[in-house]
């Protein structure tokens, strides 16, 4: 069986982020987001899950802000573990229990110097995190690459649908998204395409398409009783 998480990154950044992140869930196929509990709209996004509480939530860490003012300086490893580790305690003040998953805004996490604290972190609570557990990662759902252009048709249904055939593997996939609504005022190099993104994870094609590719939506609160199914050999290449 091909099991497919499909995650939105940046939940808590804005209002508008949150709205789609919500409307993808309940009207789409994300089951998951991570949570930027430093951003503007964290405390909102905490208390619009209890409308959602199939919505799996785990942390986003976020050493550097869409806003553009840096929250740490990235060189200093020891400044940088003191704020993951709080980061990871103002979550469960939000949301009142464990996250569910582990990931990094700016994938932050794979600097070779930062690397060890969020594999510490991740072990000490038993936490699936990106890039580093029996979870796959896709990463290519997204609508600007390195020519600094908007692609509106890499985030469409068709790319989608052909990224989701092609590239989700037996075992689990998890595939990160950006869905959300502009807000006035929110700076991001990343705006218009998350509106995008939103009517492409709420397409009605897409529940048919996934049952004909045999793949089965699940969240990453699943993930303990279905990786103990998995043999070692289906690890995350």
């Amino acid at each position: 069986m091909k099991y497919l998480i499909v995650n939105a990154d940046d939940f808590g950044a804005s209002p508008g982020i949150n709205r789609g992140i919500l409307q993808a869930h309940h009207g789409g196929i994300v089951t998951s987001a991570s949570l930027m509990v430093n951003m503007p709209a964290a405390e909102e996004a905490a208390a619009l899950c209890r409308e959602a509480p199939e919505l799996s939530v785990g942390l986003h860490v976020d050493f550097t802000s869409e806003h553009g003012m840096p929250v740490v300086v990235l060189a200093d490893s020891e400044q940088c573990r003191k704020e993951l580790h709080r980061q990871f305690r103002r979550f469960q003040e939000l949301m009142d229990r464990l996250p569910t998953h582990l990931d990094s805004h700016h994938h932050v996490h794979r600097k070779p110097h930062l690397l060890p604290h969020f594999l510490d972190l991740a072990s000490h609570y038993r936490l699936p995190m990106r890039e580093h557990s029996r979870v796959r990662y896709l990463g290519k759902f997204y609508g600007r690459w390195d020519d600094g252009k908007s692609h509106p048709e890499w985030i469409g249904v068709g790319s989608l649908m052909r990224m989701l055939e092609t590239e989700v593997q037996q075992g689990c996939t998890e595939l990160s998204c950006h869905p959300g609504f502009v807000d006035a005022g929110f700076r991001s190099s990343y705006s218009a395409e998350r509106e995008v993104e939103v009517g492409t994870l709420c397409d009605p094609a897409l529940g048919n398409f996934l049952a004909a590719c045999q793949i089965r939506l699940i969240g990453f609160r699943d993930l303990a009783d279905l990786l103990s199914d998995f043999p070692a050999s289906r690890e995350r290449s």
